[in-house]
């Protein structure tokens, strides 16, 4: 993933706008080899200490090794190991309420099926903001032990 961290609360818009931005940044050329990557879906976004961390999946052609170096030191390239996680899907815009109220679903169902988390939620976004709001696609998604 290229990842990015941003201090400031998400309902403002700032995190993920400002977050996304740098990314869209790096993708676009902003690297040592002045490339562009594809963009990918999802886009995450996880708070992380008062931060919020918004990342790209790197296209998976990519290895650590041939990913162009972001020129930004605010962007970074970290390899993510897979992971297990409980997740719901939910159309419609993304505002804080929704995203509460979906989170206290998915809660809901990891506490009822006995399962272990081992982190707190994580948002995917995976359409472009043209995108009609009934058509959008979201998750929130929980990791969970294996």
């Amino acid at each position: 993933v290229a990842e990015t961290r941003i201090a400031g609360d998400r309902s403002a818009g700032r995190a993920g706008n400002e977050g996304f931005m740098r990314l869209v940044s790096f993708i676009s050329g902003n690297n040592d080899a002045r490339g562009k990557i594809a963009m990918t879906a999802p886009v995450t976004l996880q708070s992380d200490g008062g931060d919020w961390v918004v990342r790209f999946v790197m296209p998976s052609e990519y290895t650590m090794q041939t990913l162009p170096k972001p020129n930004n030191p605010d962007v970074r390239l970290k390899e993510i190991a897979g992971k297990r996680f409980a997740a719901i899907r939910f159309s419609g815009l993304a505002r804080p309420k929704s995203l509460e109220k979906h989170t206290r679903e998915l809660e809901a169902f990891i506490q009822s099926h006995d399962l272990e988390t081992r982190s707190g939620p994580i948002y995917a976004f995976f359409n472009p903001p043209w995108t009609l709001p009934f058509l959008l696609r979201n998750e929130v998604m929980i990791e969970i032990d294996r």
